[in-house]
């Protein structure tokens, strides 16, 4: 995994953001971290990764947003919360997740078109869709590790986030998962309802 540090100002508390597949710091650099140190985790094609720093915050906020809600079940950090939005820790199954032929044919046809149509269909409403800097080699490639990766199906997330229309990882199989209610009216990135990364905690 990569890390940027979003704000890095020696509070007490940190946020933890585990990313979604192919995305960068552009789709949450809007949040204001308050009095939160805010670092985000992107880049699976390796989930290899030094926490050892975590252990001079007081306090620890887990965020984790479409695949980063599996990558992240796979660290053993003691969190004060922990929020998964818009994924579930089986995010490449029929019935919880992707259905995995939906998965195979994405990764099968990847393209920088297709990849353009897939941040378009991350939102329901209409907005000036993010520019990510990310190298196309690079995602495909992560995405072909995420199909690898392993889930720890024991993991607990204390809140979760559903978008009502969720055209990545269908709002229907997130819910099958988690049994709750949608609760944001937004597609599968709902990072511009929200002002404070306190609101997601």
């Amino acid at each position: 995994m990569k890390y940027k540090w979003l704000n890095k100002e020696n509070n007490k508390k940190l946020i933890i953001f585990f990313n979604g597949w192919g995305m960068d710091e552009c789709v949450v650099e809007h949040l204001e971290p308050g009095d939160y140190d805010v670092i985000m985790l992107y880049d699976y094609n390796s989930l290899e990764f030094d926490f050892s720093f975590v252990q001079k915050y007081s306090e620890k906020y887990l965020i984790a947003w479409s695949m980063g809600v599996m990558c992240a079940s796979n660290f053993d950090i003691e969190y004060n919360s922990s929020t998964a939005i818009n994924g579930t820790l089986k995010p490449i199954d029929n019935s919880f997740g992707i259905p995995e032929r939906i998965y195979d044919l994405t990764l099968n046809n990847l393209s920088p078109a297709s990849s353009k149509k897939f941040i378009r269909n991350m939102f329901k409403e209409a907005v000036e869709l993010p520019k990510i800097n990310r190298e196309f080699d690079n995602i495909k490639k992560e995405l072909e590790a995420l199909r690898m990766y392993n889930t720890n199906l024991n993991f607990k997330y204390n809140r979760v986030i559903i978008s009502n229309e969720d055209k990545i990882i269908p709002t229907k199989n997130q819910l099958a998962f988690w049994n709750v209610l949608p609760n944001v009216d937004s597609g599968h990135c709902p990072f511009f309802k929200y002002k404070k990364w306190s609101e997601l905690i």
